[in-house]
C-alpha cells in the first residue's frame, strides 16, 4: 500500500482549518440534539489537550458558555496554575479554582500514598518526593517492570524495583485525584446547566490511559479521534500560547516531574502516534522503523504492547455490565 512505501510523520498531517470547523460543528450538533446543556466545563491542566479542548469549545459555543476549572493540589507542578490561567486569559473564559488538597487529605490520600511508598522505602516521609516509572517494554513485550523513583530532602535520587502490592496501593491512591476532580467538574456543570468535556487524545483513549469514573468520564470528548501530534497541529492553528505548545507532556500526578512515556507509553508521543497509526492501518513494522529510527523488531514489540494495553484496559471503556439486556417497552 502507498502509505507503507511513503510512511513518514506526514501521514498525520491534517487540514487544521477544516478539522477545526468539523469538530466545532459536531460539538454544536451534539450539544443541541443529545447533550442538551447550555455550555461546557473544561478542566484546565496547563497541558496541550485541555487547552485545545477549551479552545475548540469556545469556537463552537462562545466564551460565555465555557467554564475553565483549575484544580491544583499539593503535588502539582509549579507551572500548572500559571499555564492553565494563561490559556484561560487567552480564551477569555471564566474560571473557577478548586484546590483539591484538602479533599485529598480528608479521604486520606497523602497518608495512604506515603504508607504505600514506605513498603519499599521505609524512611520516606516529610520533604521527600517520588514517582513511578516503567521499563522493559522494548526488551520484553507484554511485560512491564515498575520502579519507584524517590528524592530525599537533600535531593539525593534513588530508584528501586516496585513490587506489585505497593504498586497497586500507590496507583489506587493517586486515582483519588482524577475522581475528585471529575466530581468537581460535574458539580460546576450541574450548577450551570453545562456538560463536561473530556480531554483525551486518541493515543490516550485507545491505550486506556485514563482512570475509570475519573478523567475517563465526560459527556463529550472532542479530540478523542485525534492523534496527539494532530492535537499539536490544531493548537498552533488555534493560537494556543507557545509555552503550552512546547511543554513536555506530563501526568502532573506525582510530586516528581513525570513524562507520560516514563509512566505508560513505550515511546515518546510523536513516535508512539506513528506506531499506533501504522497498527491501525496495516503498515508493516519495517516501514515504521525506517521513519522513526528504530529496528523492525523493536517496532514489533511496540505493536505487541499496543495489543496488550488494548486488551488489559478494555474494561475501562465498558458501561456497567448487566445480567440481561434492559429494553424500553413500546410507547414509553
Amino acid at each position: 500500500m502507498k502509505v507503507a512505501a511513503d510512511f513518514s510523520k506526514e501521514v498525520l498531517n491534517l487540514d487544521t482549518e477544516l478539522e477545526c470547523a468539523r469538530i466545532c460543528g459536531r460539538i454544536r450538533e451534539l450539544m443541541l440534539t443529545q447533550v442538551k446543556r447550555r455550555g461546557l466545563v473544561v478542566a484546565l491542566s496547563g497541558g496541550i489537550d485541555s487547552s485545545v479542548t477549551a479552545a475548540l469549545a469556545v469556537r463552537a459555543l462562545g466564551m460565555e458558555r465555557v467554564l475553565g476549572l483549575e484544580m491544583p493540589e499539593r503535588h502539582s507542578a509549579q507551572e500548572t496554575m500559571q499555564l492553565s490561567s494563561k490559556v484561560a486569559r487567552f480564551l477569555g473564559i471564566e474560571t473557577e479554582v478548586e484546590d483539591i488538597s484538602g479533599i485529598l487529605d480528608s479521604v486520606g490520600f497523602y497518608a495512604r500514598y506515603e504508607n504505600a511508598v514506605r513498603m519499599v522505602v521505609p524512611e520516606y516521609g516529610a520533604g521527600w518526593k517520588s514517582k513511578i516509572v516503567i521499563s522493559g517494554v522494548m526488551e520484553r513485550p507484554g511485560f512491564t517492570a515498575f520502579h519507584l523513583v524517590t528524592q530525599d530532602p537533600h535531593a539525593a535520587v534513588a530508584t528501586v524495583r516496585l513490587p506489585f502490592k505497593p504498586f497497586l496501593e500507590i496507583v489506587a491512591a493517586t486515582n483519588f485525584k482524577q475522581r475528585i476532580r471529575k466530581m468537581l467538574e460535574y458539580y460546576h456543570a450541574d450548577r450551570l446547566n453545562f456538560a463536561v468535556a473530556g480531554t483525551p487524545n486518541r493515543l490516550e483513549y485507545d491505550q486506556g490511559f485514563f482512570v475509570k469514573l475519573g478523567d475517563g468520564a465526560a459527556d463529550i470528548k472532542p479530540i478523542a479521534h485525534l492523534y496527539k501530534s494532530q492535537v499539536y497541529l490544531l493548537a498552533e492553528y488555534l493560537g494556543v500560547p507557545e509555552e503550552i505548545r512546547t511543554r513536555k507532556p506530563t501526568t502532573d500526578t506525582y510530586s516528581l516531574p513525570q513524562g507520560q512515556d516514563e509512566f505508560y507509553f513505550s515511546l515518546p508521543y510523536d513516535k508512539m502516534d506513528l506506531c499506533l497509526f501504522a497498527k491501525n492501518n496495516g503498515v508493516p513494522a519495517g516501514s515504521v522503523a525506517a521513519a522513526i529510527g528504530l529496528q523492525p523488531e523493536q517496532v514489533e514489540k511496540v505493536f505487541q504492547d499496543i495489543d496488550m494495553k488494548r486488551s488489559t484496559t478494555r474494561y475501562l471503556h465498558l458501561p456497567p455490565l448487566l445480567v440481561e439486556e434492559i429494553t424500553w417497552g413500546r410507547g414509553e
